[in-house]
């Protein structure tokens, strides 16, 4: 007789955007430049505008809303509110570096259709 099983994970909500290691490595440098760098979480928004429809924002933050989603990845903090966590869901966060496209992109699954610059979508 065999039983079947099932599980269930029981927890907090995945966060909207994730972090590769490399863009971990890259805002923690960038953090160590900061004053006061220890209350500050990296912001990651989407605003109306840019030549696809939206544009990405990033920026360090000290204000934090109550209905902001947060989650830290080492000893990075990353908060995104609410309204851009609904286009984020599922989003990557990189950093590259080299010659050419250095910097961070966003992969993000719920564009459908990306600028050539990369930082906004439709």
């Amino acid at each position: 007789m065999s039983i079947a099983t099932s599980s269930v994970q029981i927890g907090r909500r995945p966060g909207p955007v994730t972090l590769t290691d490399d863009a971990v490595r890259k805002v923690t440098e960038l953090l160590a430049d900061e004053p006061g760098s220890e209350g500050l979480a990296l912001r990651v928004a989407v605003r109306p505008g840019g030549c696809s429809g939206y544009s990405y924002d990033m920026f360090f933050d000290a204000e934090l809303a109550d209905d902001d989603v947060v989650r830290s990845f080492s000893d990075v903090k990353v908060a995104v509110d609410p309204e851009s966590a609904e286009l984020l869901k599922g989003a990557t966060l990189d950093y590259r570096d080299g010659l050419q496209g250095a910097g961070f992109h966003i992969t993000n699954p719920n564009a459908s259709r990306t600028c050539g610059c990369g930082s906004s979508f439709s």
